[in-house]
């Protein structure tokens, strides 16, 4: 029996994407002699999403998956002592270590444990299997520009004294990008000074130490990117690891109920290609003031749309640490906006079967906060997109999807972070009806194809998956 485990962060999207990846391994395998175990981290409620129905559903549907739910550190942590979402997962992951320790030798007495496969935020339990003598592997869950991006920081680091978000109106050059501001990073990493910079410095050291790279993306979606950071001109000083695009990797089983039926019954009666879907992950909140100008431009552009609206967060949310409530609509839209549009727009609480509402005949376009996730269940759905990043390494996403792959147009903010009602209006309407939206749609398209192909027997993800486990096997 081949073991193999898997260690994801907490938040929702990497989960998703880990869970996944097991069960491509279990798919494609040469043999059926294999088990997934996936370790699971107890923290504390946090908005990352729900994550346990999710995990019920996968082991119902898939009984070679194991989860292992590790204990949470004692002492706890309190999220809102720290100043960032990513530095409490840092410190907590960091304090998980030693069940992480107890976990892998448990598992391993049934049998050898022949991979471990870690996300970018566990990168502190690598020492813990290599103490062990476990070949271990990153997945990372973004595409491979960014990790291209993510891979140089140290490059970056030494390049200058100043944080990034000092470095106004600089252009970075990292190889195998177009050129982008330096505000566009990651945003624990854009003020050196503080202890979340320094933990990405430390994972990007570490990504080359290990047994391998896996990506969520494939050859043909990032070509410059792959060849170069394959070519090792994203580690000057020293060996690149094998990378692996095994992507995309899709969920294929999202939870169904009655907030889904609402919205796939509505999208049913609408016209082919009419609709634009407006979705922004499960920690993508905006004021009052932002919500209100997204439905003044979605009434102003004249177009269907089927849109996802989260309660704006309160001081303490706006850390990402509290799960939000119930957003009260009449509230929070202009007065009399849901009863003007309800003939040509659906506003759905909270959440939307996203990968289906994407890959409905109705739906043309998606206004999304560019999550790497989202990103590939748009290509793959081959639905354009309009750009509006929110956290993390979403500009980043933004100006590669925008200007190096040009699969969608920007959505451009104020000086003071608004976007306004004029914008959305005109975006929406250039998305929907114009040639530069055509254009894009027809790129998105092709990528789509390209996608098909490459996760075909003998192409290049499927290649990329056997020559993962093959790694393993002489390791």
């Amino acid at each position: 029996m081949e073991t193999i485990v898997l260690y994801p962060s907490p938040f929702m999207g990497h989960l998703i994407s880990m869970v996944e990846l097991g069960k491509l391994i279990l798919n494609h395998h040469p043999s059926h002699s294999i088990s997934i175990h996936i370790l699971i981290t107890t923290t504390p409620s946090i908005n990352v999403g729900s994550t346990a129905p999710y995990i019920a559903s996968v082991s119902a549907a898939t009984p070679s998956i194991t989860f292992h739910h590790l204990p949470a550190p004692s002492p706890p942590l309190d999220p809102i002592s720290f100043p960032s979402i990513e530095l409490f997962m840092f410190e907590h992951l960091n304090r998980t270590n030693p069940h992480v320790h107890n976990a892998l030798l448990s598992i391993s007495q049934s049998s050898p444990i022949q991979a471990f496969i870690i996300d970018l935020f566990c990168s502190t339990a690598l020492k813990i299997a290599t103490s062990l003598h476990i070949p271990t592997y990153y997945f990372f869950t973004s595409g491979i520009s960014c990790l291209s991006m993510i891979i140089y920081l140290p490059s970056l680091h030494k390049s200058t004294t100043k944080s990034f978000k000092d470095l106004n109106h600089t252009l970075l050059h990292v190889p195998g990008l177009p050129p982008f501001p330096a505000s566009h990073m990651p945003d624990p990493t854009l003020d050196r000074t503080k202890e979340a910079y320094s933990c990405f410095v430390n994972i990007a050291t570490h990504l080359p130490k290990s047994a391998g790279i896996i990506a969520n993306s494939f050859d043909s979606l990032e070509p410059r990117a792959l060849e170069t950071i394959t070519n090792g001109l994203c580690v000057p000083d020293g060996p690149t690891p094998p990378i692996f695009c095994i992507g995309p990797l899709i969920a294929s089983n999202e939870r169904r109920g009655d907030e889904a039926e609402q919205c796939l019954k509505w999208l049913d009666k609408q016209s082919s290609r009419s609709v634009v879907f407006l979705c922004f992950g499960s920690m993508g909140l905006f004021s009052k003031e932002q919500l209100k100008e997204i439905a003044l431009g979605l009434e102003r552009s004249e177009q269907r749309f089927l849109w996802v609206v989260r309660s704006p967060p309160t001081k303490e949310e706006s850390k990402d640490f509290s799960p939000t409530p119930e957003p009260d609509l009449d509230s929070l839209l202009p007065d009399g906006f849901l009863d003007r549009t309800k003939e040509r727009g659906l506003v759905v609480k909270q959440w939307a079967p996203q990968v289906a509402v994407l890959n409905h005949d109705s739906v043309a376009g998606f206004v999304t906060h560019c999550g790497w996730n989202s990103v590939l269940e748009s290509v793959v759905a081959g639905v354009p997109m309009v750009a509006w990043p929110l956290y993390a390494e979403q500009r980043f996403n933004k100006t590669l999807l925008v200007e190096e792959l040009k699969l969608a147009l920007p959505m451009n903010e104020s000086e003071g972070g608004l976007v306004s009602a004029a914008e959305v209006e005109k975006r929406v309407r250039e998305l929907m009806d114009s040639e530069e939206g055509n254009s894009i749609r027809e790129r998105v398209k092709a990528k789509k194809e390209e996608a098909i192909v490459a996760t075909s027997e003998g192409e290049s993800s499927r290649i990329a998956l056997a020559k993962l486990v093959q790694s393993w096997k002489q390791g």
